[in-house]
């Protein structure tokens, strides 16, 4: 999610709120995380509700007793507090608003991946899977398809990934399929990738190599990259014969080509500058 000013600021309070709640607190963050999303797609079909919900001129009180108002019932006490606490803030736009509550509601069901510990294996999961996307026209074409109903995507990404992934991993990719919300499936699935490495305080890396690596290059290379970016590295493996130089290494908008040796050197050169 790309934020300015405000509404930066409130998605980092709104942040720890989430963080708070799930650390210190009995809340099942899969439940929150369903919850939020629903409250999600609500603010995305009501634009007067969200416009009245982020108004400026009201009160952060007066606004947050309309979502509790409005919401008390339909959800849980833990979640009604997060979305109340979350309108209290200052948004640039309504639908920073939105799309901050959906940010909330992955970045739950992930820490609930965290907490039952599968956060590595739903990582790979959503990696392989838009790597699957983007090799196969015809599966992305069935879920990108705006006149197919969601609840035949659904169905779809449930055969394809029922019993073969974690259940969170289905749910997040299943929540994007259902409501893209004005984004392409491999943008989204890049964001659910980079929320996952945050999880874990860490970066990630897309490599694309000509041939599988070793263990000993892998490991060398993540630790060049730590030391290049100075964050722990999560590495996505991929292999393309015809990768151009032997190897791409993709971190966020930075494309680095080259061979793993030059790279490597490149590194150890740039380290000791």
């Amino acid at each position: 999610m790309t934020t300015h000013g405000a509404s930066r600021e409130a998605l980092a309070a709104a942040r720890e709120r989430l963080d708070a709640l799930t650390d210190s607190t009995s809340a099942d963050p899969g439940a929150l995380a369903d919850e939020l999303a629903a409250v999600t797609a609500l603010l995305d079909r009501e634009a007067g509700l969200r416009r009245a919900l982020t108004d400026p001129a009201q009160p952060a009180e007066a606004k947050a007793q309309l979502a509790q108002r409005l919401l008390g019932g339909q959800i849980g006490g833990t979640a009604l507090d997060l979305v109340a606490g979350t309108v209290r803030s200052r948004w640039s736009r309504s639908r920073d608003l939105v799309d901050a509550l959906e940010e909330l509601a992955n970045i739950a069901d992930l820490t609930a991946a965290q907490k039952n510990g599968t956060l590595d294996e739903v990582e790979d999961e959503l990696f392989r899977f838009a790597r699957i996307v983007v090799s196969s026209a015809g599966l992305r074409s069935a879920l990108t398809d705006s006149a197919a109903p969601a609840s035949s995507k659904s169905e779809l990404l449930h055969r394809l990934l029922g019993g073969r992934a974690k259940p969170v991993t289905e749910r997040l990719v299943t929540r994007l399929v259902s409501a893209p919300r004005g984004r392409s499936l491999e943008s989204g699935l890049e964001s659910l990738s980079r929320l996952a490495a945050e999880r874990r305080d860490r970066m990630v890396a897309i490599v694309t190599s000509a041939v599988p690596l070793s263990d000993p290059q892998k490991q060398r290379l993540g630790a060049a990259l730590a030391k290049l970016y100075g964050r722990p590295m999560h590495l996505n493996l991929d292999v393309d014969p015809e990768v151009v130089g032997g190897i791409r290494v993709q971190v966020g908008d930075e494309v680095i080509n080259g061979s793993i040796a030059d790279r490597l050197e490149d590194a150890t050169r740039r380290m000791a500058s």
